[in-house]
C-alpha cells in the first residue's frame, strides 16, 4: 500500500495547478511534454467514459463561461423553457413548505393596512425557475392535505387562500411531528374559513354590537373619564365568548381569566355579566361603600356563572394591579390550585385564559418567566390560551418597528414552541376560527396557545381615549 502512495505523490492536490498546465500543452501539442508525462496522459484518453479520446483544450471553455457570465447569460435557463417533470415536482413541494413556514409574512393581518408586506420571495414560483406555463402542469401536492394531483396554479392558488388571507399560521417551529399534522388537517382542507351556522353568526352579531354600543355610551356619558375604550378590538368580545362556550361544551367546569385595563370594563359587562347599571354607579362615584378596596372600576374582579352547551361554568375576572402583565403568574397559580382540588391532573377541567397587549407580551420580563414555567411539572396548568390585543401602538409608540427587534410581538412565545395564530381584528368570522382551533390544540396537546388579534386603537393612546391628544 505504501508503495502504491509514494508511486502516485505527484497526484496530490497541491500539485493539480501544475498538472492542470501540463495536460493544457499536451492537449495543444503532445510533444511538448516530457515522456512520462505523455504516456500518462496518452492513458487517460482510452479510459472507460472517456468518449471518443479527443479530448479538447479545457482553457477556452472555462474563459466562455466567464464571458457569458460578465455580460450576464448565466443568470438562469429561459422562463420560456419549460422545467422537467422532477424539478417541477421538487419546486411544487418546497412551495408547499415555504407557505407553511413564512405565508404568514403576506397575509393581510391589518385593518389600516399602513405598512407594506414582508418580503418572501420564497412564495413565488418565479423564485424556483418556473415559467407561466410551468403552472399549468400537473404535480403532486405532497403533504398539503386536500388535495392530491392538481395543477402547479391550483396548488398556489390553495395555498394563498390557506396562509396569505386573514389569517396568518405560525406553526412550523413546532418540533412535535403529530401537533403540526394536526395544525395542518384542520386549516389546509376548509382553505381556513370558519363554517358558520345562522345561529352562530347571530350570536356573533349579537357581541359585536354590544361591544360597540357599550363604548359608545361611556364616550358620550362619561366624556374625559378613564375607560380604556376597547375600540377597534371588539372582536375580542366574540372570540371570549366563543371561548367560553366551547369551553363548556368540551368538560370545562371553570375558567380563569387575566387581563390589563384595555378593554376590561367591556369584558366586565358583555362577557362576565357584570350589571351595566353598577358599572354606571362607578363612573358617577355613587358605588356600594362596602368595598373594602376601594380600587379604580378598571381592577376590579369579578366572578359568574355561565350558561354553556355543557352545562355552567364558573368565570372569575382576576383583580388587577396597574402593571402590565404582572396577573399572569397569579391567574396560573389560581388555575393549578383549582386544579388540585378537583383532581384535575390534565388541565381538563380548569382553563386559563390571559389577554395581552402588544407592546407588554413582547416587552414586560413577566410573559417569558410566565412561560418558562408553563410546562414544568409543578407549575403547569395544561396550557393557557393567550389573546393579544394587538392594537400596534403601545409605550407611546406608533410605529411597531421601533417597538422591538422581532417581526411579530408573539415571538417570544416561540420559546415555549406555542403555535401561534394572527388574524385580522376586521374579520370576526376569521377571529372565531383561530378561537375554536386554539381551544380545540390546548384541549388536545395541553399546552399553550396563542391569538394575536391584529387591531387598532380607534381613540389613540391616550388615558383619556381623547385622539387629540396623540
Amino acid at each position: 500500500m505504501m508503495k502504491q502512495f509514494l508511486s502516485t505523490s505527484y497526484l496530490f492536490g497541491g500539485n493539480a495547478p501544475f498538472i492542470e498546465e501540463l495536460y493544457e500543452q499536451y492537449l495543444a501539442n503532445p510533444g511538448s511534454v516530457a515522456g512520462e508525462w505523455r504516456e500518462y496522459f496518452d492513458a487517460m484518453q482510452v479510459l472507460p467514459g472517456a468518449g471518443d479520446g479527443k479530448d479538447v483544450a479545457h482553457a477556452p471553455v472555462v474563459e466562455s463561461f466567464v464571458q457569458r457570465a460578465r455580460a450576464g447569460e448565466l443568470g438562469g435557463r429561459a422562463p420560456t423553457v419549460a422545467a422537467s417533470d422532477d424539478r417541477l415536482q421538487v419546486a411544487a413541494l418546497l412551495l408547499v413548505t415555504s407557505y407553511r413556514i413564512t405565508g404568514a409574512r403576506w397575509a393581510t393581518l391589518d385593518p389600516l393596512k399602513r405598512l407594506p408586506r414582508n418580503p418572501a420571495p420564497e412564495l413565488e414560483p418565479a423564485y424556483y425557475d418556473l415559467s407561466e406555463a410551468d403552472l399549468d402542469r400537473e404535480v403532486n401536492a405532497g403533504s398539503f392535505v386536500g388535495l392530491d394531483r392538481t395543477t402547479l396554479r391550483s396548488l398556489v392558488q390553495a395555498l394563498q387562500d390557506t396562509y396569505c388571507r386573514n389569517i396568518g399560521f405560525e406553526f412550523m417551529f413546532v418540533s412535535d411531528r403529530a401537533q403540526r399534522l394536526w395544525i395542518q388537517e384542520r386549516i389546509e382542507p376548509t382553505r381556513a374559513v370558519a363554517k358558520l351556522g345562522a345561529e352562530k353568526q347571530k350570536r356573533l352579531l349579537q357581541k359585536l354590537t354590544e361591544a360597540e354600543h357599550l363604548e359608545r355610551y361611556l364616550h358620550t356619558r362619561y366624556v374625559g373619564q378613564k375607560r380604556f375604550s376597547l375600540e377597534g378590538g371588539e372582536s375580542l368580545i366574540p372570540a371570549i365568548d366563543e371561548l367560553i362556550q366551547l369551553a363548556g361544551a368540551q368538560g370545562v367546569q371553570e375558567i380563569v381569566i387575566g387581563m390589563a385595563h384595555r378593554g376590561r370594563l367591556n369584558v366586565l359587562v358583555n362577557v362576565l355579566g357584570k350589571m351595566p347599571s353598577d358599572l354606571f354607579l362607578e363612573f358617577e362615584g355613587r358605588q356600594a361603600h362596602d368595598l373594602p378596596s376601594g380600587d379604580v372600576k378598571y381592577h376590579n374582579g369579578f366572578s359568574s356563572d355561565i350558561s354553556t352547551p355543557g352545562g355552567p361554568v364558573h368565570i372569575s375576572l382576576a383583580f388587577n394591579p396597574s402593571h402590565l402583565e404582572i396577573v399572569n403568574p397569579v391567574v396560573e397559580g389560581s388555575v393549578r390550585a383549582r386544579q388540585r382540588r378537583r383532581d384535575d391532573k390534565t388541565g381538563a377541567q380548569v382553563l386559563p385564559i390571559l389577554l395581552h397587549g402588544d407592546a407588554a407580551f413582547a416587552g414586560q420580563g413577566v410573559v417569558m418567566e410566565t412561560l418558562n414555567l408553563s410546562g414544568t411539572r409543578g407549575y403547569g396548568t395544561g396550557g393557557t390560551v393567550h389573546l393579544i390585543v394587538n392594537n400596534q401602538i403601545g409605550f407611546t409608540t406608533s410605529d411597531p418597528r421601533d417597538t422591538r427587534s422581532t417581526i411579530y410581538c408573539t415571538d417570544v412565545a416561540k420559546m415555549v414552541e406555542a403555535p401561534i395564530f394572527h388574524v385580522n381584528g376586521d374579520d370576526p368570522e376569521a377571529v372565531l376560527f383561530v378561537t375554536q382551533l386554539a381551544l380545540e390544540f390546548r384541549q388536545q396537546f395541553h399546552k399553550d396557545v396563542v391569538i394575536d388579534i391584529v387591531c387598532f386603537r380607534k381613540l389613540g393612546h391616550n388615558e383619556q381615549d381623547e385622539p387629540s391628544v396623540t
